[in-house]
């Protein structure tokens, strides 16, 4: 995964906008370490703009990031029994 992440971000600098979705998981899960997430942070250029999803942040990441916002459910079909679909959830 660390290659991957690697070879994703080498030029960030080619982009507006970049978005890692669920990144926050993967840390807290042990998929990714938590150097490669500040990694990622602190290589990106100055006019790129790093958006990284998921919850479950270190506090190291949350410190270096610079806007940090959370987004709670109030209703989602899942609450209905309606599992991940292709397309949309994943």
């Amino acid at each position: 995964m660390k290659e991957f992440l690697d070879e994703a971000t080498s030029d960030m600098a080619d982009y507006d906008v970049i978005l890692i979705d669920e990144l926050g998981p993967g840390i807290n899960w042990g998929m990714i370490d938590e150097e490669t997430g500040l990694g990622i942070i602190e290589k990106k250029p100055k006019n790129t703009e790093l958006i990284l999803t998921g919850r479950d942040y270190p506090k190291s990441m949350i410190e270096k990031a610079d806007y940090v916002s959370e987004v709670n459910k109030i209703k989602h079909p899942y609450d209905k029994g309606v599992l991940a679909r292709k397309g949309i959830e994943y």
